[in-house]
This record gives C-alpha cells, structure tokens and sequence, in this order.
C-alpha cells in the first residue's frame, strides 16, 4: 500500500492511499476530522485528490454533525499519557510530541485544536504514544499470563490494526493490537488469554471456548463486554464513489 498527503485549503489534510484490490473510489472521514481517499493502484493520486473536492459539501457536513468526536484537550491516551493542546505565537501549522506522559500538540494560533490540520497531528502523536505503551507492556504481560496458564507462544509483536484486538498464527506468532491500551486491564487479560488459547486450539469451535473458560473463568461475559469497545481513536464515517 502507497500513500500521499496533500492540503486542500479548507478541507485540510487529505490522505490519499492506493490499496491492491480496490475497484473504485472511497472517501472515509474520522471524527476528528481527517479525510482518507482509498484508490485502485492504477489510478493517479490526482484523481483521488479530486475526488476528495467532488465530496467538499458530504465532507462539511459530516464534520459539522459530529464536533463531540474530536480529540480534546485533557483526554487521556491509553494508561499514562494525557492530550494537552496549546496555541503558539508563531508555530507553523501544528506539530506534536511526547513529553513526560503528554501527548503535546502545538498549534498556531489561528488554528482551533478541532481544526483537521491540528487533529491530524494529535492523532499521529497519539498513535505513537499507545505503541510507545504497548510495546513496553503487552509482551511482559503476555510473559506472564503464559506462565500461568501454561500456554506456550512463539514471538509477540505489536501492530496498528484494522479491526481486531489480536491474532495467533499457526505457528504461535502472536500480534497485538496497539489499541489494547485504551482498554481497561481486565480485557486486555481478555484479550492476551485468547490468543495464548489459539495455540492450543486454533478455530472459534466449542472446544476453543471451553479451553479459553478453563484459563479464564467468566470469559463469556468478557466476550459480550468488550463487543462495546472498537480498536481506534474514533468512529469512521464513510462515503462511497
């Protein structure tokens, strides 16, 4: 998968990606306001950036319906970070880092931190604060949980993905969604135990569901919470060609 970022102006940043499979053009927008345009590898990022134009009045509309769904200032980020957004007399754009458990945005001053620009880089910033977590305390936790159980795996890894909390190779690879830390502990237990349970038994049949409640008392009620919960920072609205 190929990417490009171009600036419109008053639409902000508008993330153009290139994916093998796709037939068409799609337009996806976040709550904090970034604009994603999906196309066939052999369509020119040109087109993508027009398309992205031809949806301005969708793309406004949307963003005016959901303000509640932008990051804010004070938020926390996974277990030990907090967003803090600030206005600074001469900054360009906006930029973010992390500082001492702050996911610092700053931001010119006639920028508003709902702005898409400025949600762009809260976003980035904030990404990188939960892989910083993650990948600190997932696998230790995963060490641990397989000592208790007696689950045996071969490597952990953490990634950014899609749609899921996880998953387990055949081979007892283990990769973890970087996401779990916004979870609260006991369903990333949840989580963790599953996949160490895919090593044992690898498709979702009676037997996977009784081992996994064998290791994890009460597991079913775990499975129906943690349905409530979605691995990214917001929900996605769409729009198709």
């Amino acid at each position: 998968m190929s990417t490009k970022t171009v600036i419109i102006p008053d639409l902000g940043p508008i993330t153009l990606y290139k994916r093998r499979g796709n037939r068409s053009l799609r337009l996806s927008m976040d709550a904090g306001g970034e604009v994603r345009v999906s196309l066939p590898p052999w369509i020119p990022y040109k087109a993508g950036e027009q398309f992205a134009l031809s949806k301005r009045e969708w793309i406004e509309a949307h963003r005016a319906q959901t303000p509640q769904g932008s990051l804010q200032h004070g938020q926390r980020i996974g277990k030990a970070h907090r967003l803090h957004f600030e206005a600074r007399p001469g900054q360009a754009s906006a930029n973010a880092r992390l500082r001492a458990g702050v996911v610092y945005v700053a931001h010119a001053p006639e920028y508003a931190p709902s702005d898409p620009v400025v949600q762009e880089a809260a976003r980035k910033a904030s990404v990188k604060a939960l892989r910083k977590e993650a990948t600190a305390l997932l696998p230790q936790r995963l060490q641990t949980l397989s000592q208790q159980t007696g689950l045996s795996y071969n490597t952990v890894g953490v990634k950014l993905l899609k749609s899921r909390w996880g998953s387990c190779s055949s081979q007892k690879d283990i990769t973890l969604n970087l996401f779990l830390m916004q979870l609260p502990w006991h369903l990333i237990d949840y989580v963790l135990v599953h996949e160490l349970t895919h090593t044992k038994v690898m498709q979702h049949g009676t037997p996977f569901w009784q081992e996994l409640e064998r290791h994890l008392p009460g597991a079913k009620k775990l499975r129906k919470e943690i349905r409530t919960h979605r691995p990214i920072l917001s929900y996605q609205l769409q729009s198709g060609s």
